[in-house]
């Protein structure tokens, strides 16, 4: 199997070769039109010149004219055709890649920073599909346009089409590897400052408000200032190479119609007659073909780009899929209702990280309610992705019905034990569309149902369109409590059985945190199904909450997280 990145990536495109031979072949019916256009004009100039009669240049002034409309025909064909397999490629490379961070690893997307990770897959996948448009269309392009100049020429005069070879591999090679080289230093110096300038800015726009409270507004956007002045410190590095290979076309241009000029000239007799072949005609063209020949090779330089910038994208890309492998789970027994979840001298922790002790025993019987509980950093999240099967566990065993987790079926185990996550992302689209996350075949009618049990009935009935209406900013559109309760509900109308509940009371306030908590809670409540189980996280455990189990997490003492029971929480005993 091949190790270059690029070419593993590509795969990624599920790329017609059908569409991208209509793009090529299109970009060379272009050029080629124009190629034919300055050859012809070049003999109608001259013969022109020598004055015949008129019907002599009927058929040359006709041709000349289909010639300079089908190459606007043919280059907007060409756009349509390229722009169409790429666009559909980078469609199937997304589809791809979320399928295989699907099915993968969890550990390898939720390891990454979160600018980092819209990076690999929103720019550099945008990057991969540049390189079917910038590079290779382009360059197939400008293989045979340059081929069919220089054996064009060739027959009229050898040695004007060496001189015309020799331009073309300037302009065509050394250009490209300066201007991919310029692009090599912008990329490498700037991918990881553009990358944390992603983070920093995602963290400002998502969490402006809490920050402004906090005083660490202006650091954030500080910080995300200098790292956005380090990328064009990077870029400007680059503009070097970059400038030389911008003029290396230009001069191989000049060096090829000097060279062709000189070698008409000595063949063009001083007397208006010829030492060889050579015919006026013959001369115009040899000095205004190669003008036209050089623009395939003009778009090299930006192809060279692109193929850089498409391999460096590539190599993040495959990073990713490598670290989150091809399936992690390999399990087969499927997970069926009711669903009792178990753990057993469980330790949890990210890879590398220092996993969390001392061991924990859960028993987490269907329809149960448990609380966790603790400071922020003291390991409560990590211990709930490794109940949801999202990271493995450090040491001990999480079950499902007896089986160990690493042993069900994928598929089952995300339906039936849904971990829903504090920071999880809402969609620039409908309400409706927005809790569909969780469940897709959910109607207008129950989500509108949910979205009042959660506190937002009259807030959805008064948007002018209920639940059609569409979060045009998605998470930004709300504020912090409607976008929690929002949430909330899409994880009350997912299918699961486990309900693994991160900070669902988040920036909503003490009166209203306390109610949403009693009715996650209480069996007696009503916003979830008894038959349901219930593990939430939360900084704020009011009394009386009805939960059947407490768990504290604490910190004894830096770089130590400790899980312990204590007795009371509010009025809640734990080990009930």
């Amino acid at each position: 199997m091949t190790r270059d990145p690029l070419r593993r990536a590509l795969t990624l495109l599920d790329l017609s070769p059908r569409r991208v031979l209509y793009a090529v072949l299109a970009g060379v019916a272009t050029l080629g039109s124009a190629l034919a256009l300055a050859a012809l004009s070049a003999w109608l100039i001259t013969r022109a010149w020598q004055m015949p009669p008129v019907l002599d240049l009927t058929v040359a002034v006709v041709a000349v004219r289909a010639l300079g409309i089908s190459r606007g025909l043919f280059r907007y064909l060409e756009r349509l055709a390229t722009h169409d397999a790429a666009l559909r490629g980078t469609v199937s490379a997304r589809e791809n890649l979320y399928r295989r961070l699907a099915t993968g690893d969890p550990a390898a997307p939720a390891a990454l920073r979160r600018g980092d990770l819209l990076a690999r897959t929103g720019a550099d996948v945008d990057a991969l599909g540049d390189v079917v448009i910038r590079a290779l269309v382009p360059m197939a392009v400008a293989l045979v346009i340059a081929a069919s100049a220089v054996v064009g020429l060739a027959l009229i005069s050898p040695a004007a089409a060496l001189v015309l070879a020799v331009a073309l591999a300037l302009a065509g090679v050394a250009a490209p590897l300066l201007s991919a080289r310029a692009a090599r230093t912008a990329e490498t110096a700037g991918a990881d400052a553009a990358a944390r300038y992603s983070e920093t800015a995602v963290l400002g726009l998502d969490h402006a408000a809490e920050l402004r409270v906090a005083g660490r507004l202006d650091e954030v956007l500080r910080t995300a200032e200098n790292w956005d002045d380090a990328t064009i410190r990077a870029t400007d590095r680059a503009a070097a190479p970059s400038a030389f290979a911008s003029a290396a076309t230009p001069l191989a241009i000049g060096a090829s119609v000097l060279g062709s000029l000189l070698v008409g000239i000595t063949l063009y007799g001083p007397d208006g007659g010829t030492t060889g072949a050579m015919t006026p005609m013959a001369l115009g063209i040899l000095v205004l073909l190669p003008l036209s020949a050089f623009e395939a090779t003009s778009a090299l330089p930006a192809a060279a780009v692109a193929l850089t910038r498409g391999r460096l994208a590539s190599a993040r890309i495959m990073d990713l899929l490598d670290r989150s492998g091809a399936e992690a789970r390999t399990g087969t027994v499927p997970v069926r209702e009711p669903v009792h979840l178990t753990a057993s001298g469980l330790r949890s922790g990210w890879p590398g990280s220092r996993p969390s002790d001392p061991p924990l025993d859960l028993d987490l019987a269907p329809g149960s309610r448990t609380a966790l509980v603790g400071p922020s950093g003291a390991g409560k999240t990590t211990l709930m992705m490794t109940l949801a099967g999202l990271l493995p566990p450090v040491a001990g065993t999480v079950t499902v019905d007896g089986t160990p987790i690493a042993d069900t079926d994928t598929g089952t185990l995300r339906t039936q034990v849904g971990y829903f996550a504090e920071d999880a992302h809402l969609f620039g689209t409908s309400l409706l569309e927005n809790l569909r996350v969780a469940r897709g075949d959910l109607d207008a009618d129950t989500a509108l149902e949910v979205l009042g049990a959660v506190g937002l009935g009259e807030w959805v009935t008064s948007l002018p369109d209920g639940v059609h209406t569409s979060l045009e900013a998605g998470g930004r559109s709300v504020s912090g409590g409607q976008r929690r309760r929002i949430l909330l509900a899409r994880a009350l109308v997912s299918p699961a059985r486990v309900l693994l509940l991160d900070e669902p009371t988040e920036h909503l306030d003490a009166a209203a945190g306390a109610s949403v908590l009693h009715a996650l809670l209480d069996r007696a409540g009503t916003l979830v199904d008894p038959g349901r189980t219930v593990v939430v996280v939360t900084h704020h455990l009011p009394a009386g909450s009805g939960a059947d189990r407490v768990v504290v997490v604490g910190v004894d003492e830096p770089g130590t997280v400790r899980d312990r029971f204590e007795t009371p929480v509010g009025d809640v005993e734990t080990n009930r």
